[in-house]
């Protein structure tokens, strides 16, 4: 930069020339009228006010101009740059406004809309039915009972009455842990909580068990490797089947109401004898299906009967092995199905439902508590 000069002519000094900052000035402004965005009116900063610009480049010349030159050379100087600067000042917040604006509108939240617009999904019906089911006992004065799911062999078959030659303990039908030789086996059934509630509890027993139970079955409609059962168990001083058959009574009134018939057929278990099957009556047609005539049922196949579980009286050797005097106490034993139970009860055609986890099949039977 040139020292000051008293003989040096302004008007040889391009970029102070009227004409020059006027349009160094116009582009300024132009450049600022049409920056569209706070980003683009930075970069217009920058080039119209930075230490690079037209009119920060002229400023500098003043110190080289003549002491009478310099007031008149400063004056249109600051006049341009005070109208850019207030320029700026005004688009940045324009801009500003216009962001304001478009954010209330891109992230509003619309207030009249559906809260819970979430989905809640429902809870499994099994869980359900299994409730309902051990509701019912409870209402009769039941304790509930729970057993391992990994059960020794001696819980689950030897002190059942299960013979050693007995074709449930077989690789067929149960699922081993390991090997046979350890003697342990996933359960296929609730019936070891019978010797375990004799075990742990003092007489009388009324106790009502649910869980899973596993065999080796292959997934189809009507079967599954992993089911869940109900075991109900009574021990007391001269019990009967005459108090079977009313707890069975209550029970399947308390599940399905009406008052429905319910027989009981002879059967087998090692468990308990006598042994039978329970029947109860369809609780759609009322057994008049089974009438010359009558609309066929899809429920209980137009035989009037839906075979529900099996019930007997405990064995003489299971109270012995689970050290209960058969003299002095009798018990009765019932159990069934769940999955079962939900089929018929709420028309469930394939097992598959039950497993997949299919959402489309647990909503219809809502969150039930």
């Amino acid at each position: 930069m040139s020292a000051p000069n008293k003989s040096y002519d302004p008007v040889e000094v391009s970029s102070l020339q009227p004409d020059e900052l006027d349009q160094a000035r116009d582009e300024a402004l132009a450049a600022i009228a049409a920056a569209g965005s706070l980003e683009a009116l930075k970069e217009t900063r920058l080039a119209h006010t930075g230490d690079r610009s037209p009119l920060a480049l002229a400023n500098r010349e003043i110190g080289a101009l003549p002491p009478a030159a310099r007031a008149e050379a400063g004056k249109r100087i600051g006049a341009a740059r005070g109208a850019v600067a207030q320029a700026l000042k005004t688009r940045q917040a324009e801009l500003e406004e216009e962001r304001d604006q478009r954010v209330l509108v891109e992230e509003a939240v619309d207030v009249t809309l559906p809260w819970d617009r979430a989905p809640r999904g429902a809870r499994h019906p099994l869980t359900t039915m299994q409730e309902r089911m051990a509701d019912v006992f409870l209402s009769m004065g039941f304790e509930i009972a729970e057993g391992p799911e990994i059960e020794a062999e001696w819980f689950n078959f030897d002190a059942l009455n299960f013979k050693p030659d007995h074709p449930a303990r077989t690789m067929q039908d149960t699922f081993f842990v390991e090997s046979e030789d350890t003697g342990v086996v996933l359960r296929t059934h609730t019936s070891p909580v019978q010797a375990r509630a004799l075990l742990s509890r003092e007489l009388p027993v009324y106790v009502v068990a649910l869980g899973k139970t596993f065999r080796t079955d292959e997934l189809d409609a009507t079967h599954t490797p992993v089911f869940h059962q109900m075991e109900g168990l009574a021990v007391d001083e001269g019990l009967t089947m005459a108090d079977l058959k009313g707890a069975i009574d209550a029970f399947v009134t308390g599940l399905f109401g009406g008052h429905l018939p319910v027989r009981l057929r002879p059967s087998y278990f090692p468990f308990t004898e006598p042994s039978a099957e329970v029947d109860m009556q369809c609780f759609v047609c009322r057994g008049a299906s089974i009438e010359l005539g009558a609309e066929p049922c899809r429920t209980c196949g137009s035989e009037g009967w839906i075979e529900i579980g099996g019930c007997g009286m405990v064995n003489p050797r299971v109270l012995t092995a689970a050290g209960v005097d058969p003299e002095r106490y009798s018990g009765w034993a019932f159990g069934l199905g769940v999955e079962r139970t939900l089929m018929f009860r709420h028309g469930v055609k394939d097992m598959h439902d039950m497993v997949e986890g299919d959402i489309r099949f647990t909503l219809p039977f809502g969150m039930e508590i």
